[in-house]
Parts: C-alpha cells; sequence; structure tokens
C-alpha cells in the first residue's frame, strides 16, 4: 500500500477527567448596616465652639442637656480657670467642685457686691435667730415644770390639811361628830353583855 495513498486516521483525545460544571456559590448576606455613633459635644465645648474630644474633663459635668449650668460658672470663673480647677482635683471630687462653682457664680450674679458671702451670712443669721428661739421655748418649759411642781405641791398640802381637820382630836370631839354611831355601839355592847349572862352555863 502507498504511504501516500494511506490516510492518517486521526483520533480524537477525550480527556479521562469528569468536565467540570460551574458550582453555584451560596446566596450572599445581605449587608448589615453600620451603626453610626454620633458624639454628641458637651454643653461646655458647644458654647465654646470647639470640638469635644472623648476624654474631655468637662463632659461628665456639664451635658448637652444643660447649657445654662456652663454658662453661669463660665461668666464669673472662665473656661480656663476652670478646666485648670477641675484637672488639679482627685475626680471623686471634681462632681463636688462643679456644683460649688455653679453655686457661687449664681450668687455671684444675684447680688455682685457680696456674693456668696451675703448667702453665707443670711442663712446664719436664720441660725442665730433660730436657736435664740429654742433657747426661749427650752426656758419657758422650765418655768412650766417647776409651776406645774408647785402645783401639785399645794394640792398635796391642802388635802393633807383636809384629812387633818376631819381626824377627830379626842373622844368629845367624836362623840360631839357622831353620838348615834357611839350609842348604836354602846346598844350593841349591852346586848353581847346581857346574852352572855343569860346564856352562860351552869357547870356542876
Amino acid at each position: 500500500m502507498d504511504s501516500s495513498d494511506t490516510s492518517t486516521t486521526g483520533f480524537h483525545h477525550v480527556s479521562s477527567s469528569p468536565s467540570s460544571s460551574p458550582i453555584s456559590s451560596p446566596p450572599s448576606l445581605p449587608a448589615t448596616p453600620t451603626t453610626v455613633v454620633i458624639h454628641s459635644p458637651c454643653a461646655a465645648c458647644k458654647i465654646l465652639r470647639r470640638r469635644c474630644a472623648d476624654n474631655c474633663v468637662l463632659a461628665p459635668y456639664f451635658p448637652p442637656t444643660e447649657p445654662l449650668k456652663f454658662t453661669t460658672a463660665h461668666r464669673v470663673f472662665g473656661a480656663s480657670n476652670i478646666i485648670k480647677l477641675l484637672q488639679d482635683l482627685p475626680e471623686i471630687q471634681r462632681a463636688d467642685a462643679v456644683s460649688s462653682m455653679v453655686y457661687e457664680a449664681k450668687a455671684r450674679i444675684r447680688d455682685p457686691v457680696y456674693g456668696c458671702t451675703g448667702a453665707v451670712c443670711q442663712l446664719q443669721k436664720q441660725v442665730d435667730e433660730l436657736q435664740a428661739q429654742l433657747a426661749r421655748a427650752k426656758a419657758e418649759l422650765t418655768n412650766l415644770q417647776a409651776q406645774h411642781g408647785n402645783l401639785l405641791a399645794l394640792i398635796c398640802m391642802e388635802m393633807a390639811r383636809t384629812q387633818q381637820d376631819c381626824t377627830p382630836q379626842s373622844v368629845d370631839d367624836a362623840l360631839a361628830a357622831s353620838p348615834c354611831m357611839f350609842q348604836s355601839d354602846a346598844d350593841f355592847l349591852d346586848e353581847i353583855t346581857q346574852g352572855l349572862v343569860w346564856d352562860e352555863p351552869h357547870w356542876l
């Protein structure tokens, strides 16, 4: 056979590996909305028009819902003095210090001359007046207790005198006081005596 007439048979190579089928991907989950925390500035930073940091020393004591609190303290002491004072104090004493500053600032605004000293003097005056009233009440109570004791003593003396006047001083006074009683007693004794005489047994 001529090699030229011979047709070369081409074999199609079939891969023994299975055909790769597309793998279905799992359904994608809906994206969770990110919660955005909006940090509200404290009243102090809001009034001062500055950024309120996370470690703001004024935020715990001047919340955004109480702007008048910082306005009053800032008007008298100033923001820098308030911050310096809070930084110099322990954290456990800062709340009391803020309350004291706000109270003193209100007093200073109400009374620019005397300020908090005027309120303290007025309160001290009320304390002195109340103490004087208490001393007078105690004195009146002591006086009433003494009068009560004297009245009881007089009543006891009068009762003793009345009993002494009613007691017979002698037999004549007793007979004059109640002759019938003694007369009936004498008759009763006579009857007993006569009964004893007549009823006396005769002994052999």
